[in-house]
């Protein structure tokens, strides 16, 4: 395994190779290297390649992860991260004063929290981590980054009120997190609750209640009155329970970062979710673009704490520099180790190709969505009236295939809102618009998170474009054509040019620029291009069967006479 963050000098080291030797090995397959520079991805294939070494790449998260899951005996259960969402001025904030004010774990404290983010409350002898967000937004930002940090959504509903456009939309996020969702239908006190009525709109968004025959938990609630409050939260231990939330406390702590901000007196704040393991104070860490020291921790009251286990929110200080919500936290024993990482990853993020996950287009969907034998194609879609809504719903998914899944996240009236990129943005899908229009700000949003908006006034354009990106979607068909050989003669080293071979052409033609493999026996030493074609002395474009020729081969130095380059051409047939 390669960690992120080596040198060449460490992986040299790891093999037990002389760093010398191993440069000189690269160098033979054609890949320069310095003991300083950093290993990636594509080091370690070279790497492979030169020394025949079983070698990985791993990131320092992916291997933090697999040290945590390996352990299985040291599994303890964890408490649930709870996070409510629900339409405005249906009682999120009441709820949760309700629940904050009545369950604390610290009651000493006297019911005075600050703002970090998160809290803890006291459930017969267990604790429930509330991260205190502002709505289903920064719910899917931390999403959107790749970071899972709630077990369970409550869903906030009012009686007298129903299911709203805000509501849709969070059951939307929840559902596309793939997140369980609690409903706590609030304000049942108000003469004009109406909880059937809630119930069946929930059965419409495919949520049916466990009295009516279903899955989904509900709950009456008064915020209010504080009412069966305790009851609500007896059933997000019931169904943590029955997700079996564990967590392993004696490996490196990791976590997620909820927020962070930057303190006049304190530095660079931010407020962490601990997954696994158990931080302490004074231990080295890594956080995205950042590293650090615990120079200090608090919970939620503002005590200092000298440690954390799983499930626990703490206020870090100790960043060198402010980190993003939604980064992955890392202890690492040794601080050099630490910076080593980050260094790592800012001169990866200078590279555009790899500078963020970039989201999808219709445009080069083939490219963007990873491996496996079904491949999705997830939309967004905003329509002007309900019935535009429902010919969508009808329309679309029919385009998919067997090979290509069309999921529709999210299908509903009104204008494109930055809830709406953000979902995509989290489900790496492509928003349509059918006569709407999206202001400024939310084309900027959507530039910045990287999400396609498509926008439309024609139902048969929509459909045609959409079909020409399920096609997209499917694998090509490789062709590869047969051009030429030619056998390796002599070898001559040209200053400042490199290795070019002297070549006998016995098959077909040989063209500068072309796909070539260099052949020793049976077997293939390297695959590149032509990049380089004389005869006679001359530069040329191509040169035909019995004729000499000098040629060079990108990317590899190590011919001997006896080889043979074979040149083809490779065509990309799409599948109909």
């Amino acid at each position: 395994m390669f960690r992120e963050g080596w040198i060449v000098k460490d992986a040299a080291d790891a093999m037990k190779i002389r760093p010398k030797d191993l440069l000189e090995k690269l160098a033979a397959k054609g890949f320069t290297a310095d003991l300083n520079d950093f290993v990636d991805a594509d080091t370690v294939a070279a790497v492979a390649k030169a020394t025949h070494f079983d070698a990985e790449f791993i990131t320092l998260d992916q291997a933090m992860r697999q040290l945590a899951e390996a352990k299985t005996s040291e599994l303890v259960q964890r408490s649930p991260v709870v996070t409510i969402m629900g339409h405005v001025d249906h009682g999120k904030t009441t709820l949760l004063d309700a629940i904050r004010s009545s369950n604390l774990v610290d009651k000493e404290s006297g019911g005075i929290t600050q703002h970090i983010g998160a809290y803890r409350v006291a459930v017969k002898n267990r604790t429930i981590t509330f991260i205190d967000t502002p709505g289903h937004e920064a719910f899917t930002r931390l999403r959107a980054r790749g970071a899972k940090a709630t077990d369970i959504v409550i869903l906030v509903i009012a009686a007298d009120d129903g299911i709203m456009p805000q509501t849709k939309e969070a059951i939307d996020h929840a559902k596309a997190a793939n997140v369980p969702i609690i409903v706590a239908i609030n304000k049942v006190d108000k003469p004009d609750a109406n909880i059937d009525r809630v119930k069946q709109q929930l059965s419409k968004e495919n949520l049916l209640v466990e009295d009516w025959g279903g899955k989904t938990i509900s709950v009456e609630v008064s915020a209010k009155d504080k009412k069966t409050i305790a009851d609500l939260l007896e059933m997000i231990l019931l169904l943590s329970d029955m997700q079996e939330l564990k967590a392993n406390p004696r490996v490196p702590a990791q976590g997620t970062v909820l927020e962070a901000r930057l303190d006049s007196q304190k530095g660079p704040l931010a407020t962490v979710i601990v997954q696994q393991g158990t931080l302490e104070q004074g231990q080295a860490f890594v956080s995205g673009l950042t590293f650090g020291k615990v120079r200090a921790m608090f919970d939620e009251h503002g005590k200092v704490l000298k440690s954390a286990g799983p499930s626990m929110p703490v206020e870090i200080m100790g960043f060198a520099d402010v980190p993003v919500a939604g980064d992955p936290f890392q202890v690492m024993d040794d601080p050099t180790a630490a910076k080593q990482v980050v260094g790592f990853r800012k001169v990866l993020a200078k590279k555009p190709e790899t500078a963020r996950d970039s989201g999808v287009t219709l445009d080069d969907l083939f490219k963007k969505i990873e491996g496996g034998q079904a491949k999705d194609l997830n939309l967004v879609l905003k329509a002007d009236v309900q019935g535009s809504v429902e010919v969508l719903a009808d329309v679309v998914p029919p385009l998919a295939t067997e090979k290509v899944k069309i999921n529709i996240i999210r299908a509903a009236t009104g204008n494109i809102t930055e809830a709406d990129v953000l979902l995509a943005s989290a489900t790496k899908a492509v928003v349509i618009g059918y006569n709407v229009k999206p202001n400024p700000k939310i084309l900027e949003l959507a530039k910045k998170e990287e999400v396609e908006i498509r926008t439309y006034k024609i139902i048969y354009q929509l459909t045609d474009e959409l079909k020409k990106a399920v096609i997209g979607l499917l694998d090509p068909i490789i062709k590869e054509t047969f051009q030429g050989r030619a056998e390796v003669r002599k070898i001559f080293q040209i200053p400042k040019v490199g290795m070019i071979a002297g070549c006998y052409v016995q098959d077909g033609r040989i063209t500068r620029n072309a796909e070539a493999r260099v052949l020793r026996g049976k077997e293939v030493l390297h695959q590149g291009r032509i990049t380089s074609l004389k005869h006679l002395k001359e530069n040329v474009a191509e040169v035909k069967k019995d004729l000499e020729c000098g040629i060079g081969v990108g990317g590899f130095n190590g011919l001997q006479p006896g080889d043979v380059i074979e040149v083809f051409v490779r065509e990309k047939v799409q599948p109909v």
